[in-house]
């Protein structure tokens, strides 16, 4: 399987890692990241992405490389994640701007019909990004907020990031049984 991740400059790079994490060595994996969301990464994670994807079987690509794969609709992936996606992301991916390598990548995905997951990170939402997140779900974008559940009592805030990164694979249509599923 091959799936592609992208990471927006938007606060929530712990599900983007937990994320990545998972899926290393389980699944050909893709990454780009924002030069903003790389900033984020290291303020909210306390590692730089570089350094986190060191050690890790994936492909990265700068956000401006147009001659990455991810540009091309021939290029075969099963699945785009946005994690976390802001809503300048989810404007750019819901009105086909495709300006860089994270939006051009949910274009294809968008026009190839390829499985394609938002996880928008804003709150409150205004009516714009109401509207943007229904454009995309009437044409079969999954919009994915990461809201918790509570139900399985978590514990640590690896508990509420492992539920929300486990509904993210759920969609994708990767086993897991990183969080209490409802009995």
């Amino acid at each position: 399987m091959r799936v592609g991740v992208c990471i927006s400059g938007a606060s929530g790079a712990v599900y983007a890692k937990r994320l990545i994490e998972f899926l290393d060595g389980k699944v050909e994996l893709f990454i780009v990241a924002s030069d903003e969301a790389k900033k984020i990464f290291k303020d909210e994670t306390g590692i730089s992405i570089d350094n986190f994807l060191n050690d890790k079987k994936v492909k990265y690509y700068e956000n401006d490389d147009f001659y990455s794969p991810l540009a091309s609709g021939s290029f075969k992936v099963d699945a785009g994640v946005v994690v976390p996606c802001s809503v300048k992301s989810l404007s750019a991916i819901a009105n086909g701007f495709s300006g860089n390598l994270i939006y051009r990548f949910a274009d294809v995905c968008i026009k190839e019909h390829r499985k394609l997951v938002l996880v928008v990170r804003e709150t409150p939402l205004s009516p714009i990004h109401l509207e943007n997140m229904l454009k995309l779900a009437r044409i079969g974008v999954t919009i994915l907020p990461p809201i918790p559940a509570f139900y399985n009592k978590p514990r640590t805030i690896d508990d509420i990031v492992d539920f929300v990164v486990g509904r993210i694979l759920d969609v994708i249509g990767i086993e897991n049984s990183i969080y209490k599923r409802w009995a």
